[in-house]
């Protein structure tokens, strides 16, 4: 028995033989050749073909209701249409006589050359995606059969590395498990196994081509494969693979359920969604809301800036579908690693640092007041929450309120029908929680975001593989800004969820449900498992001893308790 480790992106145990995926290795050949129309229109033909292929994956990922997935695909097709970096180099190579084989693979792989060098972690991640089309291109010119890299049984695929368009063809019913040595915890490959839950390890460096056909077992948990395992392993670990399943079948009795401690501590569990396409996600997985609707998805998957009436359907559409259930839907967080050609944002040394988000909005008034504007008719048709991302202080909460009042009035004198809603803002920066009693004056909630707090927190770059070393989801400093985030919004009676990956760490439940966190909105498929830890919890444990009647203090005056602001305010009154 060999054990070897790697890096865990999906827990859970696959057990079954190993299948060792090797890409096709083309011989290009390099003479000249004189018929150069021929070339450029075999070129074109493999071009249309791969766009074409692009586009079917994008269908058969958003029908799956795969949203994150489905974006690397549409990506992917437009840039096929990217004339200065990859149409044009190529006829330029085809036009000296070379082969279309021979243009593909010098200009993609010089635009991937090109893109690994910037300085921006979005723009190096590019990289491989121009590789990937590269591939694509030249199993289209050489007529290759890329139907299956699995064989015909079901196994663990092990392989240097995925590309987009190879993992989502994958055939789920074959895959019992997925080990790389490449890849970091934010690749497409990790998103891709993510979104389908498959045991996954990745930076798995000792990889052999003996392993193939070796019966292993995948330990997701413990970050290691095991390649022909002793009996004492396969029991035990066959043990788990049981257990887990057994708990998956017990999750699903907790739909319908209430999300209630043993003591009696009730938390909102809400869902983190991309689009309308995420309402099915929602429904299925029992969840109790939304608390987050990356609103930026209608900008990325349009070609030109969304004209009010675009938004306010995409808006409707969830409202409607989710009804009554509470949807906050963020206004636009385009910016650092979320880039829209037709907006010119001017390139930054630290995009993430930089102009994005509300300060984006705030300086392109006409640009807010359309989704603004879409909002608020989309309010009559739903529960709505608006929220105001990337905010470090008081008067950009204030210039936001002014604007949707005055979009609010201008509709009213439109005699558009408005809804009631509710205002908040994400807690992302040491900024935002250090001042949040301020803060909290001027909202209904807070939401944390966890993610982009612990990058700004840590100085540590979310993005960046090689950071993943010195990274620290846990570190106290986060925690501490976290608790005393909400026990802030407490004191001004605003309600506080978390909506970044931390809502969803079992490890943390019990210290966010201690602290008092009234909503934790995660991953749809994290909505059952959370709420059965939820439900395990004792927070009387927590509880200091009532003091004896003789050692009470004298009762203060008493005063008028203010009003709770909003939804949760009236259901926590």
């Amino acid at each position: 028995m060999e054990v070897f480790k790697g890096t865990k992106i999906v827990n859970g145990i696959a057990i079954g033989k190993i299948k060792l995926y090797k890409p096709a290795v083309y011989e290009i050949n390099e003479e000249l050749v004189s018929d150069i129309a021929g070339e450029i229109e075999r070129f074109e033909a493999a071009r249309v073909k791969v766009q074409e292929d692009q586009n079917a994956l994008y269908d058969k990922e958003m029908k799956a209701g795969h949203k994150d997935t489905a974006g690397i695909f549409e990506a992917h097709a437009m840039m096929l249409d990217d004339e200065d970096t990859l149409i044009d180099p190529c006829k330029e190579i085809m036009a000296e006589g070379h082969t279309a084989e021979y243009a593909v693979r010098e200009a993609f792989d010089a635009a991937a050359q090109a893109f690994s060098e910037m300085e921006d972690e979005y723009f190096r991640a590019r990289s491989a995606d121009v590789v990937d089309l590269k591939n694509s291109m030249l199993d289209v010119l050489f007529g290759a059969d890329t139907s299956s890299l699995q064989g015909t049984e079901p196994a663990i695929l092990v392989a240097e590395d995925l590309a987009p368009s190879e993992t989502v063809k994958l055939d789920k019913s074959l895959l019992l498990g997925l080990v790389t040595r490449l890849g970091s915890s934010n690749s497409h490959t990790a998103i891709l196994a993510r979104s389908m839950n498959w045991p996954t390890l990745i930076q798995c460096h000792d990889i052999a081509d003996d392993w193939d056909g070796k019966f292993a077992i995948l330990d997701g948990y413990n970050s290691c494969i095991y390649i022909e395992p002793e009996q004492d392993i396969i029991d035990k670990l066959s043990a788990k693979q049981a257990e887990d399943k057994r708990k998956e079948e017990e999750l699903q009795k907790l739909k319908g359920q209430p999300s209630v401690t043993k003591d009696g501590r009730k938390v909102r569990l809400y869902a983190n969604i991309g689009g309308p396409k995420d309402i099915k996600a929602v429904i299925e997985n029992d969840a109790e809301g939304v608390g987050l609707f990356r609103s930026e998805f209608v900008y990325l998957n349009s070609k030109t800036d969304p004209t009010e009436d675009a938004q306010f359907a995409a808006y409707k559409q969830v409202l409607e579908g989710l009804s009554p259930r509470l949807v906050i839907i963020r206004t636009c967080d385009i910016g650092a690693d979320k880039t829209i050609d037709y907006m010119n944002l001017d390139k930054e040394e630290n995009p993430a640092l930089g102009f994005r988000a509300v300060r984006i909005c705030l300086t392109r008034t006409d640009f807010f007041k359309r989704q603004l504007r879409a909002l608020l008719r989309a309010s009559a048709f739903g529960n709505l929450g608006i929220m105001f991302p990337m905010i470090i202080s008081k008067w950009e909460v204030v210039k936001c309120k002014e604007i949707l009042n005055e979009c609010k009035k201008e509709l009213e004198a439109e005699g558009v029908a408005i809804g009631k809603y509710e205002i908040g803002i994400m807690i992302e920066t040491p900024a935002a929680a250090l001042c949040a009693d301020e803060l909290a004056e001027e909202v209904d909630f807070f939401s944390l975001g966890t993610n982009d707090l612990t990058q700004y927190t840590c100085a540590i770059d979310r993005q960046s593989a090689s950071l993943e070393p010195f990274a620290n989801t846990h570190h106290p400093a986060v925690l501490r800004l976290i608790r005393e985030t909400i026990e802030a919004g407490h004191r001004h009676n605003t309600w506080v969820g978390i909506c970044g990956e931390l809502g969803a760490d079992p490890t943390l439940t019990e210290d966010f449900l201690k602290w008092g966190v009234d909503e934790l909105s995660v991953n749809p498929k994290s909505i059952l498992p959370l709420r059965g830890n939820v439900r395990n919890v004792d927070l009387s444990k927590f509880k200091t001893e009532s003091p004896k009647a003789e050692d009470k203090p004298e009762p203060a005056p008493a005063v008028q308790a203010p009003q709770k602001k909003g939804f949760f305010g009236r259901l926590f009154s």
